[in-house]
């Protein structure tokens, strides 16, 4: 993370004023005295214009990251000159709702539930989407995970756009 955010030019302090994270905590994180949760993560990647994939490269494989209901495991990452490309087999927890704030524009977000029935998308209009089924929205605005009635297995691809006049393998996304 501390690499990221002096690859950018960003003091702690405002990287802290960006991301809405306290700069005590940013500061523990970057010393690995504290372990962040995935809304933390989100937050400073989408503060830093980076894939949260780009913070997670280099963790235990199979590492799992966890939310306020949300848990991911990162278990794909491709880039070309379009796009990054990140797949996640995801876990919400049953009774529980993650809203998440918009990622860089462009960010598209897919997702296939596995198991359950999970309410997803733009927070101003989510869709209820069964095992079997597929959903996509625009990650470029607040959006929301739950699961209104048991636990929810899936798999979620977010595509980052890769950044005018840079290839994908030069843009480190959201």
């Amino acid at each position: 993370m501390r690499e990221l955010r002096i690859e950018r030019g960003l003091s702690l302090s405002e990287l802290a004023r960006r991301s809405g994270v306290g700069k005590g905590t940013l500061s523990e994180l970057e010393s690995g005295g504290r372990n962040p949760t995935l809304e933390t993560l989100y937050a400073l990647t989408t503060a830093l214009d980076t894939p949260l994939s780009s913070v997670l490269i280099g963790t235990a494989a199979g590492a799992w990251i966890s939310g306020s209901a949300v848990d991911a495991v990162l278990t794909e990452r491709f880039e070309d000159a379009a796009a990054t490309n990140e797949v996640y087999r995801v876990r919400i927890r049953a009774g529980t709702v993650q809203q998440s704030a918009a990622h860089a524009p462009g960010t598209e977000e897919h997702m296939v539930v596995l198991a359950g029935t999970a309410r997803l998308g733009d927070v101003s209009s989510p869709r209820l989407v069964s095992a079997g089924e597929h959903a996509h929205w625009a990650a470029d605005v607040p959006h929301l995970y739950a699961a209104p009635a048991g636990d929810v297995e899936a798999v979620l691809i977010v595509r980052y756009p890769a950044a005018a006049g840079t290839s994908g393998k030069d843009r480190p996304d959201e």
